[in-house]
């Protein structure tokens, strides 16, 4: 053996303190000294006791470590094993061994029994009870001559014993056989622990199935899911994204981060990484051990394991795990993290119908409430003209029969104008619920007419400029200098207009403006009436158009009404294909009603 090859190989094994390798280096200049045989060894050519295949030799990548204080021993096995394809050890003594086995962790151990100092057995002793090398197997060596206790060898953990002198075929047959159950020992170990893992991998998807299964909080089920997976997982980071509801965006929803900096709450758009969504979207895990540009804002490297959180109804975002890089998911892993994202897809789909469910109990409620306060309403809108027709019948009757000329007397004309007005509001009442009646039933007949919008709206104004006047309001027109003709149901627009004008006039306080003006552009044309004095808030803003709906902190009977005015203006403005819309702020409330250009026959 060359002597580089042996210096090598020793200074591999031993790379300590200034004693051990002068005491290395002089072992390695005995061993070029010797003869290539040795009595203990038998070459192959001398035996015809085992026939091992050569094809071996190419395949070995294991390590051997080979002790023996007998350096023509450690020669002859050096090349032959080497020749076979391991990787070979040497140490001439139990002490180098122990601490070659530590640092090196070699697959198999040649051990020669009698050695000084520490012996055979001690040395193997010692191997067993650490526990970075128990499990190495170790083949004692022993001559014929010698007087060995196999027995205590077995006992402390010794697979096998071969005798000198060694047949070379015959050590290789024991180390490839010994080699092989080590193998299906490691094979067995890992197959357990997966099995083990799997299991405990159940009994986790279980354990969090029952707590997510048992809330109907999203928030709650967002909240386990991620905490308990990031644990056991022992993942850097678990996030769950979920999907608007048309898969624009996807917004970490939930994230439990251990090293990683927080990234909930954050959204990136699908569109920015269409190669990466769009398999997600098709319900296809991805495992990502490279950075993608623009993707992780911290521009932090990491392993990333993305599994669609989806059911039969459709997919509703994503269960992220991050891990260092380097440490990519298991299978596994991987089938638990799509267990969990299948968990949470039926957990979050129960909290979304409990809380859509909720929310419809709630605006039944509501509506019920609401029509509690409708029948109150206009049992009082009932009750109050006819009190007052049947009041002022009882007065006229009175005069007529004490007073000479009763229809001259002030009190006369006085209680015949209360009589017509309260007839008026009975009727005016009476005609708000048939007109909502017919109007859901979709039994109005509309009958249009083209209407100059310059001609039509002063003449149906000239009653709301006296009333103005007497309430010290202001009626004001800003009409376009542009004719404007609309062909609608003239008497549905009139209702429309007379009720937004009424509410104008009911809650302008004195000194106040009345604005109605018109206007067009390339797509409407905009009738508009701006009152001044008074804001709706924005929350009421888009409710009071509700049937029977009246903005709160109000005394409901102040102006007479019944809650049922702008849901008919809403529905009258549907009838005639436009929209109405109101805007409100700095003491200032605006209805416009827009017409579509392509009604306009002008």
């Amino acid at each position: 053996m060359p002597t580089s090859v042996a210096n090598a190989k020793l200074m591999e094994t031993e790379p300590e303190e200034g004693s051990r390798d002068r005491k290395q280096q002089s072992f390695a200049r005995e061993i070029k000294n010797f003869s290539p045989l040795s009595d203990d060894i038998i070459p192959k050519s001398q035996t015809g006791k085992l026939t091992v295949a050569k094809s071996h030799q190419a395949n070995n990548s294991e390590v051997i470590l080979l002790v023996d204080d007998t350096p023509n021993n450690l020669q002859v096995l050096f090349s032959y094993l080497e020749e076979q394809g391991f990787k070979v050890l040497l140490a001439e003594d139990g002490e180098s061994a122990l601490q070659i086995a530590q640092s090196q962790a070699p697959d198999l151990i040649l051990l020669d029994v009698l050695m000084p100092e520490i012996d055979g057995f001690e040395t193997c002793r010692q191997l067993k009870a650490q526990s970075s090398t128990k499990d190495i197997p170790v083949i004692f060596l022993t001559a014929l001559s010698e007087t060995v206790n196999k027995v205590q060898g077995f006992k402390l953990g010794g697979v096998d014993y071969i005798t000198k002198p060694i047949e070379q075929e015959e050590v290789l047959a024991r180390i490839q056989t010994h080699l092989t159950l080590q193998k299906m020992r490691r094979t067995l170990a890992a197959q357990n622990q997966e099995l083990q893992q799997a299991l405990n991998f159940e009994a986790l998807v279980r354990r969090i199935t029952n707590k997510i299964r048992d809330s109907l909080d999203e928030s709650y089920i967002l909240r386990t899911a991620a905490q308990e997976l990031g644990e056991v997982l022992h993942l850097s980071s678990c996030q769950i994204e979920l999907y608007d509801s048309e898969q624009i965006t996807a917004t970490i929803a939930y994230e439990h981060s251990i090293t990683l900096p927080q990234c909930q709450g954050e959204s990136r758009k699908v569109s920015d990484f269409p190669e990466l969504y769009r398999q997600l979207l098709q319900k296809i895990p991805i495992q990502l051990v490279e950075k993608i540009p623009q993707f992780d804002p911290q521009g932090i490297q990491v392993t990333r394991l993305a599994c669609p959180i989806f059911d039969d109804r459709g997919i509703i975002g994503n269960l992220w795990g991050l891990r260092p890089p380097g440490e990519v998911f298991t299978e596994l892993e991987i089938k638990l993290m799509q267990q969990m994202a299948s968990q949470c897809a039926i957990a979050i789909r129960q909290a979304r119908l409990y809380a859509a469910s909720n929310q419809q109990i709630e605006e039944l409620a509501k509506l019920n409430q609401l029509k509690d306060d409708f029948l109150k309403t206009i049992s009082h809108e009932l009750r109050a003209p006819m009190s007052s027709i049947q009041l002022a019948a009882q007065t006229m009757e009175t005069l007529l029969v004490n007073k000479a000329d009763p229809k001259n007397s002030p009190t006369f004309k006085r209680v015949l104008k209360i009589f017509h007005e309260s007839c008026q509001r009975q009727k005016q009442l009476l005609d708000d619920l048939l007109t909502l009646c017919y109007v859901d039933a979709k039994a109005k007949t509309i009958a249009p007419e083209l209407v100059d919008l310059h001609l039509w709206i002063p003449e149906l104004t000239q009653l709301f400029f006296r009333r103005t006047q007497n309430q010290q309001q202001e009626l004001i027109l800003e009409l376009s200098k542009e004719k404007l003709e609309i062909l609608v149901d003239p008497l549905i627009l009139e209702r429309i207009i007379r009720e937004l004008l009424n509410n104008a006039c009911k809650y302008t306080p004195a000194d106040g403006k009345i604005t109605i003006q018109t206007t067009a552009d390339p797509q409407a044309i905009s009738l508009c009436i701006t009152n001044t004095g008074v804001e709706i808030p924005p929350e009421e803003q888009e409710l009071i158009f509700n049937q029977f709906y009246r903005i709160p902190n109000n005394d409901p009977w102040q102006y007479g009404g019944t809650g049922l005015g702008l849901t008919l203006v809403k529905k009258l403005a549907q009838i005639l294909e436009a929209s109405i819309d109101v805007e409100s702020g700095n003491q200032r409330t605006i209805f416009c009603i827009r017409f579509p250009k392509q009604i306009n026959c002008s």
